[in-house]
């Protein structure tokens, strides 16, 4: 008999235990607001029905006045109460989301609806009531059409390795249409957030923003298009979603759905060499040149005898006619080394200060690419982020993407502090931009450095 009286008492627990799950899943202010509805919806029928009467009685002014607020109210259901239960309804969850915007052909056509139907109201005239209908039928034409042209849709979206601030770049789009039986007509892509949507004072820069037009797009096929991008400053941008939008068939509504991209991008530095990096280029070379000078074979210059030179190296025909002993130089066998040490700090926050860290950005990305091209070894330091010296080929993208998240920092204190490697300041130049006094860096580093000055830029 113990069983018989256990499961009697467990299906009991188990209904209660499902009827306070469905309790707690009804959405109460859904439902508050459907009720409201039906009780705006039932009042605005009354009032029309009253206002009938009214117009058959021959109260033509007050019979106008109360159908006019019948379809006011019906509106304000219509705009107000009917969008948030369609997000808020189980459909939702298999239905394609489509945003809806009222274009201004379809603003004039709405206005024509509520004259056209004011006056059937008023007249109680058939023919009115016939035009009537046709109208609101091409709406839903309208929305039916426009929802099939968006169901189906797959988009992809692709942009090059790498994206240099200021160079235009083409990034590729395919549109591909998964439609059995119809095609697509009349898309737009665009890439920005809708009018009127609040944007986040922190929110990355999008990617696209313009519009991609494909007039039509086949049932079963793929269409691939190439726009032409320029980032216009260095960072990260972030394409987070994409919107494919229509106004088919007769332009009244502008349907848009939203489809997620998740795509970022990093925009390198600007490196195209400005007047002031030509200007101090030679400068540059030069004081490398001297850096450099060695005992190889290769002549590097005829020079004034020394007391430390050897005299393996008098070059006597030289000396013969200047009658001054002379002695060869030459360069070294091993490889040029180059490490550019970037300073991230500065003394205020004032915009003509950030603009010239700008430009000392632009400058680094600037002498990093022309070393690249040169083939030299290469490496970089700046503050919390540092790579060896190695061949260019290796270092030059991770060194271009650290100068492109570079930001400044506020410092009042500027001792140095950045690390230094004893053994690669011995073998390398050093390229130094900073804000601050050379007379602050350790005197080894003023000896085989060239310091560049960002407020000189």
């Amino acid at each position: 008999m113990m069983p018989f009286d256990i499961q009697p008492a467990q299906a009991a627990q188990k209904l209660r235990s499902v009827l306070l799950q469905a309790l707690a899943s009804i959405d109460i202010a859904a439902w508050r607001r459907f009720f409201l509805a039906l009780l705006g919806l039932s009042l605005a029928l009354y009032l029309a029905l009253y206002a009938t009467a009214l117009s058959q009685s021959g109260l033509y002014v007050p019979a106008a006045a109360i159908a006019a607020f019948s379809l006011l109210l019906t509106a304000l259901v219509a705009v107000r109460v009917v969008p948030y239960l369609a997000r808020r309804s189980a459909l939702d969850r298999w239905l394609m989301k489509v945003e809806y915007e009222f274009t201004r052909e379809g603003a004039v056509y709405l206005a024509v609806i509520a004259v056209i139907a004011l006056a059937a109201l008023n007249t109680g005239n058939n023919l009115l009531f016939i035009i009537l209908s046709c109208m609101i039928a091409a709406i839903a034409a309208s929305g039916v059409c426009s929802r099939i042209v968006l169901q189906g849709l797959e988009l992809e979206f692709s942009l090059p390795e790498h994206i240099f601030a200021g160079r235009p770049i083409y990034a590729r789009f395919r549109l591909a249409n998964r439609k059995r039986w119809f095609p697509t007509f009349s898309v737009t892509i665009s890439g920005s957030a809708p009018r009127g949507r609040p944007v986040a004072c922190d929110a990355l820069p999008a990617i696209l923003l313009q519009e991609v037009y494909i007039p039509h797009l086949p049932r079963r096929k793929s269409v691939r298009q190439e726009v032409r991008l320029t980032f216009p400053r260095r960072g990260r941008y972030l394409q987070d979603t994409l919107r494919i939008s229509t106004r088919f068939p007769f332009g009244f509504l502008r349907k848009t759905r939203s489809i997620s991209c998740g795509q970022e991008a990093l925009a390198l530095p600007n490196i195209q060499p400005t007047g002031k990096f030509l200007k101090l280029l030679p400068s540059i070379g030069a004081e490398m040149d001297n850096h450099f000078k060695g005992r190889s074979h290769d002549l590097y210059a005829i020079r004034d005898y020394q007391q430390s030179d050897s005299a393996r190296h008098i070059d006597w025909k030289a000396t013969a006619r200047s009658q001054q002993l002379k002695v060869r130089e030459f360069t070294r066998e091993d490889e040029r080394r180059v490490r550019l040490m970037f300073d991230p700090r500065v003394p205020d926050a004032r915009p003509a200060t950030l603009a010239k860290f700008e430009k000392g950005v632009e400058f680094c990305a600037c002498l990093a690419w022309h070393f690249y091209e040169a083939g030299t070894t290469l490496g970089f330091i700046t503050r919390g982020f540092g790579l060896r010296p190695a061949p260019s080929g290796q270092v030059i993208y991770p060194i271009l993407e650290a100068l492109a998240l570079m930001e400044p920092i506020v410092a009042i204190d500027f001792a140095f502090n950045l690390p230094i490697d004893d053994s690669i300041q011995s073998q390398a130049f050093q390229i130094i931009l900073t804000y601050q006094s050379q007379e602050l860096f350790p005197a080894g580093l003023r000896q085989s450095s060239y310091f560049v000055f960002m407020d000189s830029l």
